[in-house]
């Protein structure tokens, strides 16, 4: 630790004793882990693979990354560019060792395997909140629900879903109406909400009405929730439970968490006792019931609490809830950003935003019916739109899974329990891949120009056997949701690249927001 000489306090103690601060709590970690001995050899193992200096046996690099999103990502950006032109990168998170993968062949070898399918521990701050479902949860547990929920997206639901998003879409493209003509505006907000109402009743069977009521008490929670999560997975001092009560922010975290889980109890307990309600009525009806009945929209939820597992057996409630928690926190601020940066891309491409425009001209023409999913296929420049928007700027910038085994990658060998970090964000701007990587370039994604592209160069939506399972679900939103706001407005960027405010958190989200104008389409040809 480098400490400045000739001062008499000021900034330079500050730092001191913030480092010492630091120090003694990771330290405490440390020997809060299953051995200090495994801790060395992993230390000894990766000498040899390159890695960001200064590096501090114990702190490793935690120092040099801010806790604020949009500064720690910069740096992650920097780093890897430095080492863009060897196979990976070495990162110490305090005592956890991070592997850098941002090559399509080094990324293959990990999300292709299906031995290192165990997700980071750095999702273990996660688990209050999700518990151990299908993207916390490994081995056995998560097989077993992977077979169990993926049913739950068969063409024919996503079809009853498509009309949840045709509704809530509708609902959106009218408070857009407001901003034709006017000042410029943050769209982000109001697709976020959107995309909240979507997952509530797409996922719960309830309507929260987040895009009326953008102030209420389980929409807060969730966005604070997931700021919470990221802030402390970046600071290795905030990780033992016992640590992190005595900050406000632990104890802002268990207020959240209360919040959220009542929330989903109660929908829970009132969606099973609605189904119940129903049977009993078809049983004392010898099989009949009514219409209403027969016609109301399945949720999610309903697939849950009627689901079992290979013995046959139903989900617990708290299983129950471990799957909605989890589509809750991955299921809209996900598909949200996606559009957002969709929007963004648009309104600084004309060309794009026309090309966009016709095709959706050719399948509607003047009509403002509800999007159909035979209309869904015939948009496929909208959909390399959205491909193109998902390379630039993928949802989930990294992810992270932890090695069950010693590993091998281009030469280098890697000690168990070494978490990799995949970094999307710097994967998709591989210049052998894909040349001029900061150009928007719809393009790219015509099938006669992915001829040959390396099938780990582009991963969205991860890949290999723990690839998301609502990916189908996503891109339906997305382009459902797309098409309702460019058949009626045409949109203009009010930013440049450099002014958006980048963050890398648990998704992709400019700190600056998403300002756009909205002119009104004249009449579609």
């Amino acid at each position: 630790m480098e400490v400045v000489e000739g001062a008499s306090g000021g900034p330079q103690l500050l730092r001191l004793g913030a480092g010492v601060t630091a120090l003694l709590l990771t330290l405490a970690i440390v020997c809060s882990l299953p051995s200090l001995m495994e801790y060395w050899r992993r230390w000894r193992g990766m000498k040899p693979i390159p890695g960001v200096s200064p590096c501090y046996p114990v702190l490793g690099n935690a120092l040099l990354f801010d806790r604020k999103g949009e500064v720690f990502f910069k740096k992650l950006q920097i780093c890897v560019e430095e080492f863009r032109s060897w196979p990976l990168l070495k990162l110490w998170l305090g005592p956890l060792p991070l592997m850098i993968l941002y090559h399509p062949d080094t990324v293959e070898a990990i999300l292709n395997s299906s031995k290192h399918i165990e997700k980071s521990y750095l999702y273990t701050f996660l688990q209050p909140w999700l518990g151990t479902g299908l993207l916390t949860s490994t081995g056995g547990k998560w097989r077993s629900r992977r077979k169990m929920i993926t049913p739950t997206f068969h063409f024919t639901i996503l079809t009853d879903f498509l009309d949840v998003m045709n509704e809530q879409g509708s609902i959106l493209v009218e408070k857009l109406e407001k901003h034709v003509d006017k000042e410029s505006f943050d769209v982000f907000p109001d697709i976020t909400l959107c995309a909240l109402d979507i997952i509530c009743e797409t996922a719960m069977g309830k309507n929260v009405c987040a895009q009326e009521n953008k102030d209420s008490e389980y929409v807060r929670a969730v966005y604070r929730m997931s700021d919470l999560i990221h802030e402390r997975q970046k600071c290795p001092w905030f990780w033992p439970d016992l640590v992190y009560m005595l900050f406000k922010e632990g104890r802002e975290h268990e207020r959240n968490l209360k919040i959220l889980h009542n929330f989903t109890d109660t929908v829970i307990a009132e969606r099973a006792a609605e189904l119940k309600n129903i049977k009993q009525t078809e049983s004392n009806t010898d099989g009949y019931y009514e219409e209403s009945h027969s016609k109301k929209r399945k949720a999610f939820l309903d697939m849950l609490l009627s689901a079992t597992n290979d013995e046959g057996k139903k989900l617990s409630y708290r299983d129950i809830r471990e799957e909605v928690d989890t589509f809750m926190f991955e299921g809209h601020d996900t598909t949200a950003a996606a559009m957002n940066w969709v929007l963004y891309l648009l309104g600084r491409n004309a060309e794009a935003q026309k090309k966009v425009q016709r095709e959706l001209d050719e399948v509607f023409g003047n009509t403002e019916r509800p999007v159909t999913m035979d209309d869904l296929k015939k948009l496929q420049y909208l959909e390399c739109v959205v491909k193109e928007a998902l390379r630039l700027f993928p949802s989930v910038p990294l992810f992270a899974r932890a090695l069950r085994e010693d590993c091998c990658i281009r030469g280098y060998q890697i000690p168990k329990g070494t978490n990799v970090l995949v970094v999307t964000y710097a994967l998709h701007r591989d210049p052998n891949t894909f040349p001029d990587p900061e150009e928007f370039r719809p393009e790219r994604f015509f099938p006669e120009n992915c001829k040959g592209r390396h099938p780990y160069a582009y991963v969205p939506f991860s890949a290999g056997p723990r690839n998301c399972i609502g990916q189908r679900f996503a891109q339906m939103e997305e382009k459902t949701l797309l098409a309702l706001i460019l058949r009626r407005f045409w949109v203009e960027s009010c930013q440049k690249p450099e002014e958006l405010g980048i963050a890398g958190e648990l998704i992709l989200r400019p700190n600056n927001g998403i300002w756009i104008k909205l002119k009104r389409r004249p009449d579609a040809a």
